[in-house]
């Protein structure tokens, strides 16, 4: 098990993301916070995930003790110069899965660390490909998995990605949303 100075705090209500750091057996607590996920419309890639990962840290601000490290992240899909988040509703997500089949798009995961007194922010970028499928393939996996709370309006770990990605290009975890291997490498060097 890893050893920091710190007691972590993850900041997120994903269950993959808490199941990775159960995964990774990491002592942390969770702590949430209801954000208005808004960024400026000038922002794009990455920099959109920067900013909303330290936007959810700096709800936090003046609460965390002296030895406590805060971790707070957020991921997008990107797709033909959009960021794709969460869908609005099930005729949202039909359109950003129509919109990615037969088609290569990144999956941008940022992660921020902060304590009292620093703070950093890291992220990843990965490519995936989707083969081409139907609509009624579409309408399967949404009415079957329901992945209304995932970026891109799905998961990499559930039917589409079995059946539907022919190739991944940079870190898996990434693409369920953390780069775990990024988070343990940072933790380690505490």
């Amino acid at each position: 098990m890893l050893k920091t100075p710190y007691k972590i705090i993850l900041a997120s209500g994903s269950p993959r993301r808490q199941q990775f750091f159960k995964d990774l057996d990491l002592d942390f607590e969770i702590r949430l916070k209801e954000i208005e996920e808004v960024y400026p419309p000038t922002l794009q890639a990455e920099a959109i995930t920067d900013f909303l990962a330290e936007l959810k840290a700096d709800a936090f601000k003046d609460e965390l003790g002296d030895k406590e490290l805060l971790i707070t992240s957020d991921t997008i899909v990107w797709h033909n110069g959009k960021a794709l988040g969460k869908p609005k509703d099930y005729e949202d997500a039909v359109a950003m899965l129509q919109s990615m089949a037969g088609s290569t798009h990144e999956v941008i995961t940022s992660v921020c660390f902060r304590t009292n007194q620093k703070s950093e922010t890291i992220h990843e970028v990965t490519k995936v490909t989707f083969t081409h499928f139907s609509e009624d393939a579409i309408r399967y996996y949404l009415d079957k998995y329901r992945p209304f709370d995932k970026a891109g309006a799905y998961g990499i770990q559930d039917w589409i990605g079995l059946s539907g990605i022919s190739k991944i290009e940079g870190s898996y975890t990434n693409v369920v949303g953390l780069p775990t291997h990024k988070v343990y490498e940072f933790l380690s060097k505490l």
